[in-house]
């Protein structure tokens, strides 16, 4: 659903710049409360995927595609803040490597993308968990069904600014009904991929899930017929902690370069559902050529790499690895943000646990 240039005017791009840049600076103040030293890695770990799962377009319809945006699965993963940031870097890589998505559309891209769908699908997500019972199976359908829903309202909000500020004369119950019936199916396909990707990381490490975190009930024993609560497992040691995350790491990161390098090669070359609403109902003809159409990377092939499969895969590759890097090195400044404020050098809460905090 990247927004090219043209298709919304001047000034309600310029608008939704400011809002999306408001987010983002919301967002990056939010954050500081969602990251530290141990998940600011893999914050950029959830960007550089959302990368690679966003390159593998799966058929929903004869003639057309879809692809994750990711909203969903960032919020629940790092929690929102940091989800919108992640998406922001994913549409700020593909914009300027890849020639994807307009970069005077880039507020509009962030704000329907990153912003909508990260909002509904976290506010939704929230309200299933409280209602729902408090077990790792439940929150995975949480996480569907809040993902499914993020896609057409990203959609909704598209058909929204469109109307605003759209480019063509193009009666707005059509888009509508179009945009809203092709994002319909294409969220079924998001739901899934988010849905997974939330129970595999629950099944191995609930810890490292933020919209996880105090969802378990506390393990019951039955003693002499009766249930109890068992005795607080041992704290597992820093060593031992700091292996298993990296595992994670580590498995996160080969996933998202066997997916971007080699899966999305298989990808549906059919458009995606903005692209064939776009050619359907006309609201292309005002789009424009990217500036970045000359990029060595535009496309997602590798400028005077012939081979199709092999400038694909580099493209794929490299992407991830840019994602990577920017991500990682945003949310560590901001992690360290925080450290700096919440505990700075010579303060009068010591070096070891906040005052009445029990350890």
């Amino acid at each position: 659903m990247h927004v090219p240039d043209g298709f919304i005017n001047a000034p309600v791009s310029a608008v939704a710049g400011v809002v999306a840049a408001g987010a983002v600076a919301v967002s990056l103040k939010g954050a500081r409360r969602e990251l530290d030293e141990r998940t600011a890695p893999l914050a950029g770990l959830v960007a550089a995927f959302i990368f690679a799962v966003q390159m593998l377009n799966f058929p929903v319809a004869a003639g057309t595609s879809g692809h994750l945006l990711g909203g969903a699965l960032a919020a629940i993963l790092v929690g929102p803040y940091t989800g919108v940031l992640c998406i922001s870097v994913v549409l700020l890589m593909q914009g300027i490597l890849f020639a994807d998505g307009g970069l005077t559309a880039l507020g509009v891209n962030i704000l329907d993308m990153g912003v909508v769908t990260t909002v509904v699908a976290y506010a939704l997500f929230r309200g299933l968990v409280r209602v729902l019972p408090r077990t790792r199976r439940s929150t995975t359908a949480a996480s569907f069904v809040a993902a499914l829903v993020s896609v057409p309202a990203a959609a909704v909000a598209f058909t929204l600014m469109y109307w605003v500020g759209g480019t063509t004369d193009i009666p707005i119950g059509k888009v509508f009904t179009a945009m809203a019936g092709v994002h319909v199916l294409i969220g079924i396909g998001e739901a899934v991929i988010t849905a997974l990707t939330v129970g595999a990381v629950i099944a191995v490490r609930p810890d490292l899930v933020h919209g996880a975190r105090g969802l378990t009930a506390p393990l019951k024993l039955r003693v002499d017929g009766e249930l109890v609560d068992a005795p607080a497992p041992a704290r597992e040691p820093v060593a031992a902690a700091s292996r298993s995350h990296r595992g994670v790491w580590a498995t996160g990161l080969a996933s998202a370069l066997l997916l971007a390098g080699v899966v999305s090669f298989y990808a549906s070359a059919n458009p995606d559902g903005l692209e064939k609403v776009a050619t359907d109902q006309g609201i292309d003809k005002q789009a424009k050529d990217h500036a970045a159409k000359d990029s060595p990377l535009a496309d997602y092939g590798v400028k005077d790499v012939s081979d199709a499969r092999l400038s694909g895969g580099l493209a794929g590759v490299i992407g991830v690895g840019a994602t990577l890097v920017v991500g990682s090195g945003a949310f560590y400044v901001v992690s360290r943000r925080r450290r700096t404020n919440d505990d700075p050098v010579g303060s009068d809460s010591g070096s070891g646990s906040r005052s009445g905090e029990k350890v």
